[in-house]
């Protein structure tokens, strides 16, 4: 018989988790689904990209995110002419000083915006690699130190092609997972309406919800969540489905089935589990699988729906 955990280590999380949850809520209406997907990549320590229309809420959510857990906010926007130093830093030289001073580029901060990545070139994209992987920059052979917490929600426009660079398989596996938006519904957008009138042209910052230590432990704390051998079975079983799909270029690397079971365990938390279990896996396989995937995001749905299906789900014992 298996031995199950329960969430009991990190109950004393779940408030603050809940408070996070509410306020990231109140700034993207109508979509729970999406905040779920959001916190379960932040607690699993990824980063997001957004493919998806202007307009629906992505940079507000990255601030709203920057804001609630007490970090730094930075934006860069992604134009051709954008250099490499323009992302991480360059060194100037002081005139008083007779010394050269490294000016920090906007990757020192602890959620980057990143908007339009595929408006940026392969060379400057690349000059991301470092930072989101080891969560460091090197500038002039000196290695600097990015934020425990560094967290990059990148976005991208799918309808958009002119002049664009489309991003290379080695960066998109850095990602966590590849999300949506989509429009609100219409209630939504009624209560969207009515909370603008009278309202100042800047809105009100949000409020800080943790610091930046308490969610390093609750970082920590979803790595401790359980993954018994059943579900980590699952898991490669559905990797190498992935690369044996006739329709799969490139199926989940290594790096892609540790990442997927992290956010596995990101979604136990969230459910107030101290244990992943096959529907955790299942449940964040679109997201995950879709970023590294080729072709629209609807035949990746489709194409993630057989693999799903093409395994058989392990018998899953339940706790006393």
């Amino acid at each position: 018989m298996l031995k199950l955990h329960d969430a009991s280590p990190g109950c004393h999380y779940q408030p603050a988790l809940d408070q996070l949850r509410e306020v990231l809520n109140r700034t993207l209406l109508g979509k729970s689904h999406v905040v779920e997907m959001v916190l379960a990549c932040l607690l699993a320590r990824g980063h997001l990209l957004f493919d998806d229309l202007p307009g629906l809420g992505k940079t507000t959510l990255a601030k709203a995110v920057a804001h609630a857990v007490g970090g730094r906010f930075a934006r860069v926007q992604c134009t051709p002419d954008l250099l490499p130093s323009d992302i991480t830093g360059f060194n100037l030289f002081n005139q008083q000083t007779r010394a050269f001073e490294f000016c920090e580029g906007p990757v020192f901060c602890d959620v980057l915006l990143a908007d339009e990545i595929n408006r940026a070139t392969p060379r400057t994209q690349s000059a991301l690699f470092e930072a989101m992987a080891e969560r460091q920059v090197t500038t002039d052979n000196q290695c600097r130190r990015l934020s425990e917490t560094f967290f990059v929600i990148a976005t991208q426009n799918p309808v958009e092609s002119h002049g664009a660079y489309p991003l290379p398989e080695a960066q998109l596996d850095r990602f966590a997972m590849k999300l949506r938006i989509g429009y609100p519904d219409r209630t939504s957008e009624l209560d969207m309406l009515a909370s603008h009138v009278g309202a100042p042209p800047d809105a009100p910052e949000l409020p800080q919800v943790i610091n930046p230590a308490q969610l390093r432990g609750l970082q920590h704390h979803v790595a401790t969540v359980d993954v018994a051998l059943p579900v980590r079975e699952y898991l490669v079983d559905l990797a190498q489905a992935t690369r044996q799909h006739k329709e799969v270029g490139l199926g989940v690397s290594p790096r892609g089935l540790i990442t997927w079971q992290r956010v596995a365990q990101a979604r136990a938390h969230l459910q107030g589990r101290g244990y992943a279990t096959p529907d955790d896996v299942r449940h964040v396989a679109t997201p995950v699988l879709a970023v590294r995937l080729t072709g629209s995001f609807e035949s990746a749905e489709q194409l993630i729906q057989e693999i799903l299906e093409s395994v058989v789900v392990p018998v899953w014992p339940r706790p006393a």
